[in-house]
């Protein structure tokens, strides 16, 4: 392919993402397709001649979207949003045709410096201590991560070495595997299932501390698993605090749990995957009350900040501790300007980076400050508007919102609750999930695409009522009956006045 048939493709497939984008509305937001389907309309065999682009454009419809969750439809409300813009899609476009490798800061300046910038421009905006920034003279800073998994992963490795060597300072004697073996991380039951997974690789016990009744991991109970296993000759090296959690967007206490960890030495992360962007209203700043006690923090700009998948942004107290653990040096990665700037291999598991930064620059250049703040306002009150709508009807009962999600059941119970949500999942007009929530069976609905609307919102209340309908009360007609008969109901205790 030449130069001029890569603008022809290149203009025909931004065509197609704006009008797939704009018609969204059109499609399920479920596929109807069964495992194996590709593979009939898939040749077994790559093909032995290219072939013109045109043919790759056809087959777009007949064997690509069949299969794809449309995950930026106004209909989908599971899980949290992953993001999309116009501007962090060009920011993508570019990255690609440059296509650098940004592993130092010599492999590509632009690559490193403008990610040391919007990691400060993010940080600012969301209101972090100056400690987080990348300037001179500090010892933390920011980078971008693939996502939230990889952050909390690599910094438990940091913490494990951190505590490593603080324990060998204090027992000479004991050597660093008698040491590994005693090592033990915490977090809440409400964390992410990437937090469990962290500690099946890193082979530290990750204990999942019950939170409370609001689905908050609190001092007492970190301080009381904590003191145990010190006095059972285990060392306590990790804590993960969740701002914002899976299940029911729930904020740990940090200026609880901040005190203990900083009193025991323990790496306090906290994982704000979804809900950190928030931040960047001040209306929400307080629910992280405490966040100086932080040893990293990460949100993803990629879940509500209108940047497309991947970027997780992850900030350090202090890095040295992160280049410690993933420090390899070889004589063809040295340049003469170590020291001076990040190498942001040291930083990440991988060698090889891509140029992130493009799409949040671009992003936040389109958009504004003011920009991002007007869309999280938007899909918060959204979800306001859901929960005000829902708790209208006596079936339906509405146990917690938060942000941009809705936690709702059926008062009639747990198995009217999930036959009401596998109706929907079979209709494919909407896509949530199911959580626990104060030992019950409820319903997350999230506000994810940011081409919903009121009227999105409207369609998905009458989705939702309509399938309730079918479960509980239906007509011949399939349309429930309300009757108001608030004042002259009385009267039916008569003769003659039911007729």
């Amino acid at each position: 392919m030449n130069s001029e048939e890569f603008k022809q493709f290149g203009k025909a497939m931004i065509d197609y993402i704006a009008t797939y984008l704009d018609n969204i509305r059109n499609r399920d937001v479920i596929p109807s397709v069964e495992p194996g389907y590709m593979t009939k309309l898939v040749p077994e065999e790559a093909p032995t001649k290219g072939e013109n682009w045109r043919a790759i454009m056809t087959d777009l419809e007949k064997v690509i979207m069949p299969g794809i969750t449309h995950w930026h439809s106004p209909y989908f409300h599971a899980y949290f949003p992953t993001a999309n813009s116009y501007p962090a899609i060009v920011g993508e476009l570019l990255s690609a045709g440059i296509g650098c490798v940004g592993f130092s800061w010599f492999s590509s300046p632009a690559c490193t410096e403008l990610e040391m910038l919007v990691m400060n421009w993010l940080a600012k905006l969301l209101g972090l201590p100056d400690c987080f920034l990348n300037k001179s003279g500090s010892s933390g800073g920011g980078t971008i991560q693939g996502s939230a998994s990889e952050t909390t992963f690599i910094c438990l490795i940091a913490a494990r070495d951190r505590t490593i060597k603080r324990i060998k300072q204090k027992f000479p004697h004991m050597t660093e595997s008698d040491i590994r073996g005693r090592l033990v991380a915490y977090t809440s039951d409400q964390a992410n299932s990437s937090v469990e997974k962290a500690g099946l690789i890193a082979a530290i016990p990750m204990k999942h501390l019950p939170s409370n009744e609001y689905g908050k991991l609190t001092a007492e109970t970190l301080l009381e698993a904590v003191e145990k296993d010190e006095s059972n000759g285990m060392f306590p090296c990790y804590v993960v605090a969740t701002l914002g959690s899976t299940g029911t967007c729930a904020f740990d206490k940090l200026e609880e749990i901040g005190p203990i960890c900083k009193k025991e030495g323990v790496w306090l992360h906290i994982d704000a995957a979804y809900a950190g962007t928030a931040f960047v209203c001040p209306e929400y700043r307080h629910l992280m009350k405490g966040i100086e006690f932080a040893d990293s923090f990460n949100f993803n700009p990629h879940k509500w900040m209108l940047v497309n998948s991947d970027c997780s942004a992850m900030w350090l107290k202090e890095s040295q501790p992160l280049i410690d653990a993933f420090k390899v040096e070889r004589i063809y990665l040295r340049h003469k300007y170590e020291g001076l700037v990040p190498d942001y291999r040291h930083w990440q598991i991988s060698l090889g980076r891509r140029f992130r930064a493009l799409k949040v620059w671009f992003t936040l250049r389109i958009y504004g400050t003011d920009g991002i703040r007007n869309h999280i306002r938007h899909q918060a009150s959204l979800a306001k508007y859901f929960e005000y709508v829902l708790k209208k009807d006596h079936r339906f009962d509405v146990p917690l919102s938060n942000m941009g999600l809705v936690l709702f059941n059926l008062r009639a119970g747990d198995n009217s609750t999930q036959k009401l949500l596998n109706l929907l999942t079979e209709r494919k007009k909407l896509y949530l999930i199911p959580c626990h929530f104060m030992g019950k069976l409820v319903v997350r609905f999230v506000v994810c695409s940011r081409f919903t609307t009121a009227a999105d919102i409207e369609f998905s209340l009458r989705e939702i009522i309509a399938v309730a309908n079918k479960l509980l009360l239906p007509t011949q007609e399939g349309v429930w009956l309300h009757i108001d008969a608030a004042y002259a109901g009385t009267a039916f205790v008569c003769q003659g006045m039911s007729e």
